[in-house]
């Protein structure tokens, strides 16, 4: 799998870009790179990288995430050490951003140096499960707010359809139409399928990330 020194991820509320970051971060520390991954979801309090940051400090990874994270306070604030994936080229940057254009504006003051450097990978995330993503329609609306508000353009499509744990290999199989619509409407490339490891397993032909962490992403897409 090739990859850029930076990769964001972003998509509307329940895509579950979260866990996708997560485990990509880990994926990169499991093959031997020094890895950095910041939390920039301002408008989500409930799924937050920090869910897994045991996971992530076992592999060596750095977590960047808000100050008040899984605390009873809750600020719409990043940290001072959010711009350290961008400003530090000796390391592997993973953004996780807040879901819809709201969230994706915390993008925006990191945007021109992103895109300064171009080695980056920006994947929209997409669920077909998700109320207001259904229709490839909707989904594109999404994306293209998102766009306007981070001031980074999107540049390929990560599909991580799923119903939580009634999720099976025909959930990700029945979902490669939409994803290729989408492909189709927005002319980005699909980058990824994702699915839970043991369904991963059995897929074939099909580029897919496996996603092994905390059984909530899964009863409960974020």
């Amino acid at each position: 799998m090739e990859h850029k020194r930076l990769t964001l991820f972003a998509g509307h509320y329940g895509s579950g870009k979260t866990n996708i970051a997560v485990n990509y971060a880990m994926l990169l520390a499991d093959e031997g790179k020094r890895v950095c991954i910041a939390d920039l979801d301002i408008v989500n309090p409930y799924f937050r990288t920090k869910d897994s940051e045991e996971e992530l400090t076992e592999r060596g990874i750095t977590l960047i995430s808000p100050r008040y994270a899984n605390s009873n306070v809750d600020l719409p604030a990043l940290p001072a050490e959010s711009y350290r994936p961008i400003q530090d080229h000796s390391v592997f940057g993973v953004l996780d951003i807040g879901g819809d254009d709201r969230g994706a504006y915390a993008l925006g003051r990191f945007a021109d140096a992103i895109k300064a450097e171009g080695n980056y990978r920006m994947a929209f995330v997409i669920n077909r499960h998700r109320p207001l993503t259904s229709t490839v329609e909707d989904t594109v609306e999404i994306m293209r707010e998102i766009e306007a508000a981070a001031g980074i353009r999107f540049t390929c499509i990560v599909n991580n359809s799923n119903i939580g744990s009634e999720t099976t290999s025909e959930t990700v199989l029945n979902s490669l139409g939409y994803a290729e619509a989408v492909s189709r409407a927005t002319e980005l490339p699909i980058w990824l399928h994702t699915a839970e490891k043991s369904i991963a397993e059995g897929l074939s032909g099909i580029p897919v990330l496996p996603l092994t962490l905390q059984k909530k992403y899964f009863d409960l897409p974020n």
